[in-house]
């Protein structure tokens, strides 16, 4: 997330930091290559001209304390203007205790159906009765979807295929879901390769209609400053709540996060990680400032580990470790934990002080060595997870490698590392 313009930022500080002191010339010249790196991050000119003025403004004026560098001035002051840009804090959707309408409104390919799946599986894991309406009835297999990703995740979904009229679709499915009891609805509306006049006065009739409480404007953030002039085109016409980045996942710019806020005046309130549907997290201002700056997440981190914690779990694995029991069932609970919290990939991220460690390298450990290690894993008997010591003949490693389609070099890699995590696990356990 980021990567190119948290890479190209860490340099300019870097550059900076052999400063004694900040002064009109050397900031001057610091400010332009932050400039250049948010342009490049596909971060309109004139935002990041009015941001970059900013800071060059506050950096001149504020007074450097003895105990801050001024490098570290420099980040402090670039991360609260980053902070600022992105809206300054965390925005709730605005839903009252009655039945709530939530209208998810974008382009096509944006993501915006899987988008409605992800907030109805959210809503769905707070306790709230969820309806999901399949309002997309222009593109091919959107109803299709709807239902499959409602089926995913045990939501019902209301869908009238055959029947064109949007309208007429989205006030039966509101009239379903209230005498269902459903608190929570979710109308998914049509998307389009592009904006079109017809496709814009549907919306607008749409939402006159049905009165949503929120209505979500999701935009995949792989399209840099195209992502932010059609959230103009659309809040020009239907005013939305709120926006939705998409796509954050790959290696995109960072421009639609920074600029939009600015261009529409209404907050980011989430950002789309990956197809699963417990990719989603809030959008935290503040957060994504820190992340962008190298200075890691720990607090969503944090909050990551609290959801997928498992309290008899952890009884469970101490037990095991104390005991010398550590087995393969337990590493496969641990990678399934990690996959929870969105990867190693997304973990990295969010832990400050870490070395950088390269894209390439990382899609190595967590494509190929763990997919690795669970195929193996996965290709023993139950007997032999619980147990690894089993595993001490030529003809049970010959099975489990052509099960997984390793070999034997690569079982015996797994079974050393299985040791040394016991290992390593139990030595913490004495620390702690």
């Amino acid at each position: 997330m980021f990567d190119n313009l948290s890479n190209r930022l860490e340099k300019i500080f870097s550059g900076f930091r052999r400063n004694t002191v900040i002064t009109e010339a050397n900031i001057s010249d610091t400010v332009k290559e932050i400039r250049r790196a948010l342009v490049d991050a596909d971060v309109h000119y004139k935002i990041a001209k009015e941001f970059t003025d900013t800071v060059k403004e506050k950096a001149i004026g504020r007074k450097i304390v003895a105990a801050v560098s001024p490098g570290q001035m420099l980040v402090k002051i670039i991360q609260e203007e980053l902070t600022i840009l992105m809206g300054s804090e965390k925005q709730d959707l605005h839903l009252h205790s009655d039945t709530n309408i939530i209208m998810v409104v974008g382009l096509q390919g944006s993501g915006k159906t899987t988008f409605c799946g992800k907030l109805a599986n959210r809503f769905k894991s707070q306790g709230r009765q969820v309806l999901l309406i399949a309002a997309d009835v222009y593109r091919p297999g959107a109803i299709d979807q709807l239902q499959t990703l409602g089926d995913t995740i045990n939501v019902e979904v209301y869908a009238e295929k055959g029947n064109k009229n949007v309208l007429e679709i989205a006030k039966k499915g509101i009239a379903f879901g209230k005498e269902k009891g459903k608190k929570t609805i979710i109308v998914d509306t049509a998307g389009r390769l592009g904006i079109d006049n017809t496709m814009m006065t549907e919306i607008e009739t749409l939402k006159h209609e049905i009165h949503p409480q929120e209505t979500l404007f999701v935009v995949d953030s792989m399209t840099g400053q195209d992502a932010v002039n059609t959230a103009k085109a659309f809040h020009d016409r239907i005013q939305f709540d709120g926006v939705v980045l998409t796509k954050l996942d790959a290696d995109t710019r960072g421009g639609a996060a920074l600029s939009i806020k600015t261009v529409v005046n209404k907050p980011i309130k989430f950002i789309s990680n990956g197809e699963k549907m417990d990719a989603l997290d809030i959008f935290y201002p503040d957060r994504m400032a820190q992340r962008i700056l190298g200075m890691g997440d720990i607090v969503s981190l944090v909050e990551k580990a609290e959801q997928v914690y498992d309290k008899e779990q952890e009884i469970r694995l101490n037990k095991r470790i104390k005991n010398n029991t550590f087995g393969f069932d337990d590493l496969l609970d641990q990678i399934k934990s990690m996959r929870k919290m969105g990867g190693m990939k997304s973990m990295i991220g969010m832990i400050p002080g870490l070395p950088k460690i390269s894209k390439e390298d990382l899609d190595n450990v967590e494509g190929s060595f763990i997919k690795k290690t669970e195929a193996i894993i996965l290709s023993m008997t139950p007997q032999e997870r619980r147990n690894p010591q089993l595993i001490d003949n030529i003809s049970r490693k010959k099975r489990i490698a052509k099960g997984s389609g390793t070999d034997i070099t690569e079982v015996n890699k797994a079974i050393k590392q299985l040791e040394q995590l016991s290992k390593m696990m139990k030595h913490g356990m004495k620390m702690r």
